[in-house]
C-alpha cells in the first residue's frame, strides 16, 4: 500500500527568543515545500539575522510572551494547515509530516505530540511533574485523554483564529486545547522523542518558570466554556 505525500505549503511557526544557537539544527529540518515563520520575541543574540539567511520569514512581536509570539505567527500564516514547534532544537520539525497527513486527510482536527525524553537532562522533574498534574487536569475538564500539552501539533489555520484564542503567555497551548475540545474538535496524539535543548529554557528552566507556566494555564481551565457554534473544525 502507498501513501500520497503530505501536502507543500504548510507553514511551520516558530516561537524565538534567542535561538541563534538552534536555529540552523531546526530550520534545516523543516520539510521541502513548507514555509518557516520565525517569531523573533525581542530576542539580543541575533536571532533574527541568523533566520533570515537561511531562507525563514521572520516576524517581530515586541509584545513579550510565548502565546504572544505564537499568535503573531498564526495571524501571519497564510497556508491552510499551520504548525508550531519550539525553536531550541528540543523537537524535529520533520516530525510534523504524519501530524499535516492526518489534519489533511480529515483523520483528525488538532493533532499533538506528546513528548518522550530522550537523554539526561531532555525533560527537567519539575517540568514533567507540572505537565503531568495539567494533562490531569485538563482529561477532567474536557474528556481528552491527552498525556502531554507540547507545543508539536498541527490544525488548519481558519479554524484556529475562529477559536479566538486571547491568552499570550504560557497558557495559550493548552487554551488552544481547551477550546478545540468545547467546539467538538478530533484531537489525536502521538509519540514524539524529546531532546535536550539547545541554550537555557525561557518557561520551564527553573521551578520559578514552571510555577509561573502551571499559574497560567490553571486560570485558562477556570474560564467558563465557549459556546460551539459549529461541531469539528473541518466539517
Amino acid at each position: 500500500m502507498t501513501t500520497s505525500p503530505p501536502p507543500s505549503g504548510v507553514d511551520v511557526v516558530l516561537p524565538c527568543l534567542n535561538e541563534a544557537e538552534a536555529l540552523p539544527w531546526v530550520l534545516a529540518r523543516i520539510p521541502a515545500g513548507w514555509r518557516a515563520l520565525v517569531v523573533d520575541n525581542g530576542s539580543t543574540d541575533g536571532s533574527a539575522d541568523v533566520a533570515r539567511s537561511l531562507g525563514a520569514h521572520v516576524i517581530h512581536e515586541p509584545r513579550r510572551g510565548f502565546g504572544a509570539a505564537c499568535h503573531a505567527g498564526l495571524t501571519a500564516a497564510t497556508a491552510d494547515i499551520v504548525c508550531f514547534c519550539d525553536c531550541d532544537a528540543s523537537l524535529d520539525p520533520s516530525l510534523l509530516v504524519p501530524f499535516v497527513t492526518e489534519v489533511a486527510d480529515g483523520r483528525s482536527d488538532l493533532v499533538l505530540g506528546r513528548r518522550r525524553p530522550q537523554g539526561r537532562g531532555a525533560w527537567p522533574a519539575h517540568a514533567r511533574a507540572g505537565n503531568l498534574a495539567l494533562a490531569r487536569m485538563v482529561r477532567r475538564r474536557t474528556g481528552l485523554r491527552l498525556h502531554d500539552l507540547g507545543p508539536l501539533r498541527a490544525a488548519r489555520r481558519e479554524p484556529l483564529l475562529a477559536l479566538g484564542l486571547t491568552d499570550r503567555r504560557s497558557g495559550y497551548p493548552l487554551q488552544m486545547v481547551v477550546r478545540a475540545a468545547d467546539a467538538g474538535w478530533r484531537v489525536t496524539e502521538h509519540d514524539v522523542p524529546y531532546r535536550p535543548r539547545t541554550g537555557a529554557s525561557k518557561v520551564t528552566g527553573t521551578w520559578r518558570g514552571t510555577w509561573q507556566a502551571v499559574r497560567d494555564m490553571s486560570r485558562v481551565l477556570n474560564e467558563t466554556p465557549a459556546p460551539v457554534e459549529a461541531e469539528g473544525a473541518g466539517r
